[in-house]
């Protein structure tokens, strides 16, 4: 859920918020086209091993939900503004969709999550996701925005998802205060921050062959980096993309 949009105009779509329920975020990977041996879990700690151990590894992706603050707006305004906007297309570590969807963080974390990496190899053929990523990869930016707003299949399943919450769901143009950001693993071997309302992906650091997001690396270059520098109280959730459990 997000309250932080992007100002594209009033006529920009928008979605119903999305809860992050790993059944119900597993469930709607799945209808999109994610093979049933991937599924999301619940990430109970980002600094207890014991806790980590329980999740199927390697880790394919973590999403990290959290409520913004004026210190991490701050911050990530300060970042940007030493960037360029990003013109990636075709083949490239990492495939990235800017958000243009109102209150959609949550279906763009899912995007960037089975989108990249080895999550990929795990999207079914012919499938609505497999479509989209195809057809997203030689586009620039601009245009795979305007691809997510045009893919009836993908609001459909997403509206679907997002009333079977277990919360009442908010209205899609509600202000909610909730947002997504995405740590993937790039086709480099390097972590990647992926969050449709920066200015592109952000490489954190290079990993080994052998570590994933949850290894002690991933999360230090990645979400325990993020939280330090968000400041103030900042409550947060995390989920990730794995196997599923035996």
């Amino acid at each position: 859920m997000s309250n932080v949009n992007p100002d594209p105009g009033n006529d920009a779509p928008a979605f119903i918020p999305l809860e992050a329920n790993p059944p119900l975020m597993t469930n709607l990977l799945h209808k999109l086209g994610v093979s049933p041996a991937l599924a999301v879990h619940d990430v109970y700690s980002l600094t207890e091993p014991e806790l980590l151990a329980f999740l199927p590894r390697p880790a394919l992706a973590l999403l990290l939900v959290f409520p913004v603050s004026a210190a991490y707006e701050s911050q990530r305004l300060s970042a940007d503004s030493l960037v360029a906007e990003y013109a990636g297309h075709g083949a490239e570590p990492v495939v990235w969709w800017r958000q243009t969807i109102r209150n959609a963080c949550g279906m763009m974390g899912l995007l960037h999550a089975v989108c990249n990496g080895p999550a990929r190899e795990f999207i079914e053929s012919g499938s609505t996701l497999d479509e989209l990523l195809q057809k997203s990869i030689p586009l620039d930016p601009a245009q795979r925005a305007r691809l997510l707003e045009q893919t009836p299949a993908l609001a459909a399943a997403h509206k679907d998802a997002a009333q079977q919450g277990a919360t009442q769901a908010p209205d899609a143009h509600d202000d909610v205060d909730l947002h997504y950001v995405c740590f993937v693993k790039g086709s480099d071997g390097a972590l990647y921050e992926l969050d449709g309302r920066r200015k592109g992906p952000i490489q954190l650091g290079a990993l080994a062959s052998d570590e994933d997001v949850l290894s002690e690396k991933g999360l230090a270059l990645g979400p325990l980096r993020f939280l330090e520098g968000a400041g103030g109280d900042l409550r947060f959730s995390a989920v990730a993309l794995a196997g599923t459990l035996d």
